[in-house]
């Protein structure tokens, strides 16, 4: 029969499945590997069932795993709902709000978002982390993070149960230095043949829509380098190295704040942003603020 349950245990467990790998665990949890090892042994010693299979350096869910985790997730989300409806009454918690930011996600469009929210009120604290997706969803399954600013929803089939809320999207346009804009503007988009270019690097989700459109297109640029950052992306089209997908509903501050010109719009090319939650229904006052910001004048 099984006696009282850890529940420090069964976080760890929750953790580390929401990650796959003990490092990562280690890392969102800030603890070792043999800590989150010892722990998790404890609480399948306890259950008396194996709760994962070691394949390669990966840590996959066996059947009663899938079972404990299930369970698991409604356990810490509605920890969270408590934490939140405790917080809606005493203001608690609520004068923090820590965003996650995906590293694909423009820096300018971040700050558009974050505006109305800085707006709020002066004693609201923000922490904003910019990690990989994996990072960042991670944080999002230990309630670390209230909110995450993603190019892309949760994954189909992805342990996290969260809820993906569409901001917006927004056509995606080339911008480059003023001088090499006025080289390419007027037979763009044949100019762009053996042009340079500067292209976010794979995988991303822009970056297939732009190779599919460069196909489509008939053209092949030359690319000068493929980058992870999107401001650095940006910082190497200022220096003229080449020309630089963005989005259309920031143009004006590219342009202001990075000194360069339109070349074009990429037809047909969209970029979305989501904000993901835990919750179905976004209730931090500085979430509703983004999810305003996003949907009423960024994307509008």
């Amino acid at each position: 029969m099984l006696a009282t349950l850890n529940y420090h245990h069964l976080h760890y467990f929750w953790v580390t499945a929401g990650r796959g790998t003990l490092t990562g665990a280690a890392r969102e949890l800030r603890v070792s590997p043999s800590t989150i090892s010892t722990q998790l042994k404890l609480l399948e010693e306890q259950l008396g069932e194996a709760l994962f299979a070691r394949h390669g350096r990966r840590l996959v869910l066996t059947e009663m795993g899938r079972v404990v985790q299930s369970y698991a997730d409604q356990i810490f989300v509605l920890g969270q709902e408590l934490t939140h409806a405790v917080n809606a009454r005493g203001g608690g918690s609520r004068r923090r709000c820590v965003v996650g930011i995906s590293d694909a996600v423009p820096k300018l469009v971040a700050l558009r978002l974050l505006e109305p929210a800085f707006r709020l009120s002066e004693e609201l604290r923000f922490v904003l982390e910019e990690r990989t997706p994996e990072e960042l969803f991670a944080g999002l399954a230990a309630h670390r993070l209230d909110v995450v600013v993603h190019d892309a929803p949760v994954p189909p089939g992805s342990p996290l149960r969260a809820y993906n809320h569409l901001l917006g999207k927004s056509e995606v346009e080339l911008f480059a230095a003023p001088a090499l804009a006025a080289r390419l503007r007027p037979d763009f988009p044949r100019s762009l043949h053996d042009a340079p270019v500067v292209l976010p690097a794979r995988p991303s989700s822009l970056r297939a829509s732009v190779d599919r459109w460069l196909a489509d297109a008939g053209v092949h640029p030359r690319v000068r380098a493929e980058v992870e950052d999107s401001a650095l992306l940006k910082v190497l089209g200022q220096a003229g190295l080449g020309a630089f997908p963005a989005q259309a509903a920031i143009r004006e501050e590219v342009e202001r704040v990075y000194g360069v010109r339109s070349v074009g719009v990429l037809t047909g090319v969209e970029e979305r942003t989501w904000v993901i939650s835990v919750e179905r229904r976004v209730r931090h006052p500085a979430v509703v603020a983004m999810v305003a910001a996003g949907r009423g004048e960024l994307f509008a």
